[in-house]
């Protein structure tokens, strides 16, 4: 069942039975309580992830694209347990992660890693980058000194660097360097699953373009599964096979990529194609320009979240939240527009 219990379409069920779910997140919320006044009273809470469900193929890639602020990252370090959730599961190869204590999720990180957005801060300055990749090792069991390296200099050379750069530091690296060691770093533990947060944003264009290829060969040949976080759709694009788009702590749409991309459904979607650059030649497509920011996870607006910003909205999503549905083939869509 989705959120909102709508249940999933004939088609999206017989592809999932066909398949191996790696990853079902389920109603996942993850709120921050916010106190003020002498007595510290609970005033609200911040709905940085609102009830999202989901699941994740082996193998397979899927895109979360959405505005700054609307919970994406949020969400890949809730499914991690970097943040505890406040409601809702998370399934890893049928074993409920929100129900494990510390000693069972540490072995479970072993199988799911992620790649942070900034490399510089996530890398230890005072520590070499063998120290830093090996730490990972250690702690999953890895004893011999020796196998270690090993280990170490293999996954350097995987991701495109030298065996001796793992006797460098941090700092001695450019930012795409400092990527692949993240890359390499997460690999190490040999995962199942890669939640990769903003992984390309901070480098350069021709950067980017050299780590997505990168992250695309590791996936075919290791068979690894991401959870790819962006919010430029044009990386997106290139790495996934299936999207969804999250707004304000939701989901509003959810499908495959050439699907998303050739016939979206939400206007919120449809803004976010609107704003992706194009050099090819002939007629210039209408740009969509939101009026106003993403309004506050404090205070949502009532009914549909996005209608204070909707070129389409219609007098229901004033005062009824929509909930995601299938508009056909699996497509999944949180709108008003469709009376499905």
């Amino acid at each position: 069942m989705l959120s909102g219990g709508t249940p999933f379409s004939a088609t999206y069920i017989k592809k999932a039975m066909k398949n191996h779910k790696l990853l079902e997140v389920e109603n996942l919320k993850k709120y921050y309580p916010v106190t003020g006044g002498l007595l510290y009273r609970h005033l609200g809470d911040i709905k940085a992830v609102d009830g999202v469900s989901f699941y994740i193929m082996e193998g397979e890639a899927l895109g979360l694209v959405g505005e700054s602020g609307c919970g994406k990252s949020t969400l890949g370090r809730t499914i991690l347990r970097l943040e505890e959730p406040t409601e809702g599961k998370v399934v890893y190869r049928g074993t409920d992660i929100t129900r494990l204590g510390r000693k069972e999720l540490r072995g479970l990180r072993r199988e799911i890693q992620i790649i942070f957005q900034d490399p510089q801060s996530s890398l230890d300055p005072r520590m070499t980058i063998g120290q830093s990749i090996g730490e990972a090792l250690l702690i999953h069991g890895l004893r011999d000194e020796g196998q270690r390296g090993r280990r170490v200099s293999d996954m350097l050379e995987r991701v495109g660097l030298e065996s001796q750069h793992a006797l460098r530091y941090p700092h001695e690296f450019s930012s795409g360097q400092r990527q692949r060691i993240g890359i390499a770093r997460a690999l190490a533990t040999s995962p199942r699953l890669i939640i990769a947060d903003e992984s390309v944003s901070a480098l350069d264009v021709s950067i980017q373009a050299q780590i997505l290829n990168l992250m695309l060969e590791l996936r075919r040949e290791f068979r690894l599964a991401y959870l790819f976080i962006a919010h430029d759709l044009s990386v997106i694009r290139q790495v996934s096979q299936r999207v969804a788009v999250m707004y304000l702590g939701r989901l509003v749409e959810l499908a495959e990529a050439g699907e998303i991309f050739a016939n979206a459904l939400h206007p919120y979607t449809e803004a976010l194609i609107s704003a992706i650059p194009s050099i090819r030649q002939g007629k210039r497509k209408t740009r969509i320009l939101l009026p106003g920011s993403v309004p506050s996870p404090l205070n949502p607006p009532p009914g549909c979240r996005f209608h204070t910003r909707c070129h389409r909205v219609l007098p229901i999503c004033h005062r009824a939240e929509p909930h995601l549905k299938d508009a056909g083939n699996g497509h999944l869509v949180a709108c008003h527009l469709y009376g499905i």
